[in-house]
């Protein structure tokens, strides 16, 4: 187990990095493994190949993230229960979730693999790049099992104050990927469809090694057969991930929507916002370990009745997200297109890239706010109101407006990237305004 297990005491600034920073390594290994995947077929594949590993990738994003936040349940739960002392319950808290999260996956496998094409069509693929698109689907559907146990692996560890753990997981499958990329595309030619191989592949070999790793060390709670099955605990956590997941489920599907709407611009600007979409996953990960570790780091000191330190590790984090929100977004702004450059040759596919990116620039520094924010509130188990500000974001402002900008005359990435900061500033206003509404609450309660 990890030394910084308990966060109930000690330096929140210490304690919230320490934990945070194995969150993070973990972060920048699955963005580095999707990277991999663009750059590798960029390089020694087609354009159309391209085309086809960003727009299916943008699916594969909506199911992990849609699974990630489901999971978060779990986390909340698990540490809640280590904080009161009772982690007695947390055996039929992992075991009615491993039932539920096999059902998960059977959906989701009929799902990508029986409609991988009409998928691709309805992302609006251009019409070079619909059969890889499918393809790249399909595959990637196969080995969901893969995707969502090593998800669900993930969760329970950080419940229990291990951040390293699934450090190492996502280690294994980076180095897998790779190697099967390099293999597969670079090596046997087989463009799209060698990259999403490389990616089962690696998930597999990841879920193993986990599942190796953890029944060597052990684990420091009783989990027994009749655990398996449908029970409150595991209801309660699937109840408290759900709006998470629903959440996360509206907000990736705006982006695929997204992908659409700039899939209409031509094969270039599509390849081009896949590339952009790649270095932006890299700038939000600072803000996504911030929000994954807060959860864990809030819910464990609410379980401990310390609500006081809770809320000062939400301004913790939402300092260190600023500091490093406005560097990321002085790189971004200024240097984009030579990162969109790593990406790809073709000059063309490097300039819509960074025609985004202008656009999108403001995002790194506002979601340091919003998803720390959002982090504290997951951890409150305040799930519905994440649901609810996310709802609010993606359908009052973030489609409308990218739609709109999509459809002018002289369309412009740039206009369309500026969707995303203009709702996350709406967004960090609702829960502001929801903030001190709990608050004032609290203190009548008291």
């Amino acid at each position: 187990m990890n030394n910084n297990a308990d966060f109930t005491q000690g330096s929140i600034l210490k304690k919230l990095i320490a934990f945070m920073i194995p969150v993070l390594g973990a972060l920048i290994l699955q963005a580095a493994y999707g990277a991999v995947d663009l750059l590798v077929v960029g390089r020694f594949g087609t354009t159309s190949g391209l085309s086809a590993v960003s727009t299916g990738s943008q699916v594969l994003n909506l199911v992990t993230f849609v699974v990630t936040q489901l999971a978060m349940g779990i986390t909340v739960l698990v540490a809640r229960y280590l904080g009161e002392k009772r982690s007695d319950l947390i055996g039929p808290v992992i075991g009615g979730s491993i039932v539920i999260f096999a059902i998960l996956s059977c959906v989701l496998f009929v799902g990508m693999v029986g409609f991988a094409r009409p998928i691709a069509v309805l992302m609006q693929a251009p019409e070079e790049a619909v059969s890889l698109t499918a393809t790249y689907i399909r595959i990637c559907g196969s080995g969901i099992f893969f995707i969502v146990a090593y998800n669900l692996l993930s969760a329970i560890f950080r419940g229990l104050g291990d951040s390293r753990s699934p450090l190492l997981f996502v280690l294994v499958a980076c180095i897998v990927n790779i190697v099967g990329d390099l293999v597969l595309v670079a090596g046997l030619h087989l463009d799209a469809a060698g990259a999403a191989l490389a990616t089962v592949f690696a998930q597999a070999l990841s879920v193993v090694f986990a599942l190796v790793l953890l029944k060597k060390r052990g684990l420091p709670f009783k989990i027994t057969r009749h655990d398996f099955r449908l029970n409150p605990h595991c209801r309660k956590a699937f109840i408290s991930g759900l709006p998470l997941a629903l959440q996360e489920c509206l907000t990736q599907g705006s982006f695929l929507a997204l992908c659409a709407f700039v899939n209409r611009l031509g094969l270039e600007a599509s390849s081009g916002y896949g590339v952009a979409c790649k270095l932006v996953s890299f700038a939000m990960l600072i803000p996504s370990a911030l929000m994954q570790s807060m959860a864990s780091f809030v819910s464990q000191n609410i379980g401990a009745g310390n609500r006081k330190r809770a809320k000062q590790s939400m301004f913790t984090g939402i300092g260190v997200g600023l500091i490093f929100g406005c560097i990321v977004f002085v790189l971004v702004l200024l240097k984009g297109d030579l990162l969109a450059g790593i990406f790809s040759a073709e000059e063309a596919v490097v300039q819509n890239a960074f025609a985004y990116l202008k656009g999108f620039a403001p995002e790194t520094i506002l979601t340091a706010v919003l998803f720390s924010m959002i982090g504290y509130f997951n951890g409150n188990s305040q799930t519905l109101w994440v649901m609810l500000q996310g709802l609010f974001q993606t359908l009052l402002v973030r489609l409308p407006l990218a739609y709109y900008m999509s459809i002018q005359p002289d369309a412009s990435l740039t206009n369309i990237g500026l969707s995303a900061p203009i709702a996350t500033a709406f967004g960090i206003v609702l829960n502001i305004i929801f903030f001190i509404f709990t608050e004032k609450k609290a203190s009548k309660k008291h």
